[in-house]
């Protein structure tokens, strides 16, 4: 029984000094995964605006769109 106090209480002093290495993993990562993040929006939004204006002003028309309404898909 005291073993698995032990054990327990070494568990919880190793999980109370890794936070402030995940913290810091955290902050060091955040940065390049909100920049991937937001390529991937740059990208999606600007396939999108390529195929609306591909599509003929009917095609448009049908969708609820105008031409001159493409650039402003965000």
């Amino acid at each position: 029984m005291t073993g698995l106090h032990i054990s327990k209480a070494h568990n919880m002093t190793t999980q109370v000094q890794n936070r402030p290495a995940a913290s810091f993993l955290a902050t060091v990562f955040s940065a390049p995964m909100a920049l991937v993040a937001a390529i991937a929006r740059w990208n999606l939004t600007r396939q999108t605006r390529n195929a609306l204006s591909r599509l003929t002003d009917r095609e448009l028309l049908d969708i609820g769109l105008r031409r001159e309404e493409i650039d402003l898909i965000q």
